[in-house]
């Protein structure tokens, strides 16, 4: 099983706004009875305008890698017999927190093509599924495949002049939306992606041990955060309870 497939996700964002008014008029005094005529049929009342509908939001979010480099995998699809190699990092908004979004870009060889997978949080709409570009560049639009507890796999097919583009450019910009119809921008660094993507890939010892490591990691942030939250219901100046006899 792939790194992208073995990690976590986060929410989403909500924005709701409200608006009210009111109005009034006075009447003129009746004329005296002899005076008046017949009564004016009243105006029909000026319709109330419908409420426009709110304006889309666009949500930007920066992140940062959650990995030292970037990490460049070969293998053999026995299957197809052919030799697969990607390229993959994770990325969150804090180094000691866990991944909000993963990063692999696939090379079959001998194909033409390559797929932009992408590994997306849980709780965003699939039916626009997502688009990307590199820095300012043109949007290249992908969908999302399956999803699972911890997230959802998304891909688009590209060829060699966007990878090329991806090499040299800075930043990917990630377009999906939210439950209430709102863009959400995921802004991840591109930063040593080409040295990764045509180097040598790592040694797959190399890689067990990372992953090892990157777990004991993430069981120790959950210890602490359980011992945190279990000092924090404690009640203060409660004396402890006897141990057994």
């Amino acid at each position: 099983m792939s790194i992208i497939s073995k990690r976590t996700a986060a929410a989403a964002l909500a924005i709701c706004v409200a608006l009210s008014g009111q109005a009034f008029a006075q009447q003129p005094a009746p004329a005296p009875a002899q005076q008046r005529k017949p009564a004016a049929q009243p105006a029909a009342p000026a319709a109330t305008p419908a409420p426009a509908a709110p304006a889309a939001q666009s949500n930007r979010v920066e992140l940062i890698a959650t990995q030292p480099e970037w990490t460049k995998v070969c293998g053999k699809d026995e299957a197809a017999n052919k030799e697969i190699c990607y390229t993959t990092r994770d990325f969150g908004q804090a180094a000691d927190q866990a991944p909000v979004l993963a990063v692999a870009i696939y090379d079959v060889k001998g194909d033409e093509q390559r797929i932009v997978r992408l590994l997306l949080p849980v709780g965003l709409m699939l039916r626009p599924g997502f688009r990307f570009s590199v820095d300012k560049g043109a949007a290249i639009e992908g969908n999302y495949e399956i999803c699972f507890p911890n997230g959802c796999f998304a891909e688009a097919r590209v060829k060699g002049a966007t990878l090329d583009t991806m090499k040299k450019g800075s930043m990917l910009n990630v377009n999906v939306k939210n439950q209430v119809n709102n863009e959400v921008i995921f802004v991840v660094p591109l930063s040593g992606f080409g040295k990764a993507f045509d180097g040598a890939a790592i040694d797959p010892k190399v890689l067990e041990e990372q992953q090892k490591q990157l777990q004991a990691d993430l069981q120790k942030r959950a210890d602490e955060e359980r011992k945190r939250l279990e000092g924090a219901i404690a009640v203060p100046g409660a004396p402890p309870a006897a141990a057994p006899r």
